[in-house]
């Protein structure tokens, strides 16, 4: 791209002569105050606040909208840019209601930083301040004060521009500007959450997060949204060990600055549901009764050696990780000698323009990579559905999914003689196991999975488990740093004896005569690296936080 020079502060740079001046200056990391700007949206230059000075310019220029020329001149520090971002701050904030103690945004609000950083710190203001409608319900999910809202228009042109849907407008002018959705509609697009993370101050916000905590009692996990095969990357929120919100987290490669509401709401309520199983259970006399480790361990492996190989059956998940799924089709061939081997698919509707994608689980891909395929002259899903309804099947183990929420699966499943399930949850598939092993959530385990776009990225533990808690014990720390180990870093919030399915499936083998030498998530995704193609070459490390991209015999990372 042709290239110009400027100068910025008295120091010269080259950049690309389609950059604004706001951008160019964050490229070469000067920071321009800026409201309305967003680098995801169009310009629309309503706050004022990104004023610089132009040389030969007669007014001051507004950075987010005044493209770079070569030659230019700019001042984003002196006398006058500091007055005049001053005096901007002052016709913000004379409306603005002083209300930061009960605002959900702050410790994340920008109007709450550049009050410190570039206003006067005093009101010359002594009227009345004009009041609007609070606590309007401009959503199903979404909150709007119109008193906090600066008319910054990200939350309009985000709704017109990323989510494609016109529910939101300007009405009024001058002090009695507000935000109204638009005649006859709500805000209630797929994508309506998004304007919270955008909208700088407290104007709108997010009715399930409302009032749980302030942003600095959180913990924060880079993570990945589990409702879709897209695989937005998230940040967990947690507080007291419990998860109280997600948010997107940027990845261009992925979901932008973006993720659905679906994702953002209900893909983690299950990790402190009620029917959260909390320990293994195997079924006595009709029942399901919690039992010990040792105990389920020993049913499962007891009962699998007693049926022949073609006999049995296992079913990975796209809902489990790499890990989970390459452990478990290791055992299937190793272990247990089956070729049935399949992971049932959930796909619903089709895809949207935006990131919603159909398959509704966020590792299929990767369960294929990592052999979760029929074998040679084995059975795929169906046909294993097809077999048990038969007769032919009788022994099904299944991993980390509810396939009895599938039309025409739960049926089948009241034919096994025996069956063995792995949940998170307990479900309509649990209601039909003979052992119940207590999983991990992706929100607890370490691992990664692999989406449409064949993008391998970590999940990482956000909350702890008692499996957690031992590992934290088996550290050489004093009794200090285990205290604050447990209740700094993991809060005093409800723990689940839970295990990663790997870790599991690794138990089993041993009590049925076959040793892996797995420790930890890491040893099991070295193997991969080692023995999957696509996989070669790569590492946690170069996974990071952004993913890595397999390849057959490659990897682009």
């Amino acid at each position: 791209m042709p290239n110009v020079k400027i100068t910025l502060d008295g120091a010269q740079y080259e950049v690309d002569n389609k950059k604004t001046i706001l951008e160019a200056a964050r490229d070469n990391k000067i920071h321009i105050p800026h409201f309305c700007y967003h680098d995801k949206l169009s310009a629309s230059g309503n706050c004022r606040i990104c004023l610089v000075e132009v040389e030969k310019m007669p007014k001051l220029a507004i950075s987010c909208m005044t493209q770079v020329a070569e030659g230019m001149i700019i001042n984003t520090k002196n006398e006058r840019v500091i007055n005049a971002r001053e005096a901007v701050m002052e016709f913000i904030l004379i409306n603005h209601p002083l209300d930061c103690p009960i605002c959900d945004e702050a410790g994340e609000c920008k109007l709450q930083d550049y009050a410190y950083k570039y206003s006067k710190g005093f009101s010359r203001f002594v009227d009345t301040k004009n009041h609007k409608e609070k606590r309007v319900e401009i959503g199903p999910r979404v909150m709007f004060d119109a008193e906090r809202c600066i008319s910054c228009s990200r939350c309009i042109r985000f709704c017109d521009e990323i989510a494609g849907v016109h529910q939101l407008q300007f009405v009024n002018r001058g002090d009695r500007v507000t935000i109204q959705t638009f005649p006859g509609e709500s805000l209630d697009n797929p994508y309506s959450m998004n304007v919270v993370d955008i909208c700088p101050v407290g104007a709108l916000t997010n009715k399930d997060f409302r009032f749980k905590s302030r942003v600095w009692e959180m913990s924060f996990t880079d993570s990945v949204c589990h409702g879709c095969a897209r695989g937005c990357n998230i940040e967990i929120g947690v507080r007291n060990n419990e998860i109280l919100r997600l948010n997107p987290r940027r990845n261009d490669d992925v979901n932008s600055a973006w993720m659905c509401d679906h994702g953002r709401l209900n893909t983690w309520k299950n990790v402190n549901a009620e029917n959260r199983i909390k320990s293994s259970k195997i079924r006595k006399e009709g029942q399901l009764v919690e039992v010990g480790w040792d105990e389920a361990i020993a049913k499962a492996a007891s009962e699998l050696k007693s049926f022949g190989k073609n006999e049995i059956a296992v079913l990975g998940s796209a809902f489990a990780t790499n890990e989970d799924n390459y452990v478990f089709a290791k055992f299937a061939r190793e272990v247990l000698g089956t070729r049935n081997i399949d992971f049932c698919p959930h796909v619903e509707g089709t895809d949207d323009a935006v990131l919603i994608r159909a398959d509704k689980t966020p590792n299929a891909s990767g369960a294929e990579l990592v052999g979760i395929v029929p074998q040679e002259n084995g059975m795929d899903f169906q046909q294993i559905i097809s077999a048990i309804k038969a007769g032919k099947i009788k022994a099904l183990y299944c991993l980390e999914d509810d396939i009895a929420s599938v039309p025409g699966i739960e049926d089948a499943l009241s034919n096994l003689e025996f069956f063995a399930v792995h949940a998170t949850n307990h479900s309509k598939t649990t209601q039909y196991a003979h052992v119940v092993f207590a999983a991990s959530t992706y929100a607890e385990k370490n691992g990664t999975v692999t989406n449409f776009q064949k993008r391998v990225q970590r999940v990482r533990p956000a909350v702890t488990t008692f499996e957690q808690d031992r590992a934290l014990d088996n550290f050489e720390m004093s009794r200090w740093d285990k205290f604050a180990a447990h209740n700094d870093k993991w809060g005093k919030g409800p723990r689940r004896d839970a295990r990663p399915s790997w870790k599991i499936i690794t138990s089993i083998a041993g009590v049925m005569g076959t040793k892996y030498k797995f420790n930890n998530a890491d040893d099991v995704f070295n193997e991969i690296c080692q023995k999957i193609d696509g996989f070669k070459g790569l590492s946690y490390l170069k996974v990071g936080v952004k993913g890595a991209v397999v390849k057959q015999n490659h990897v682009a990372v």
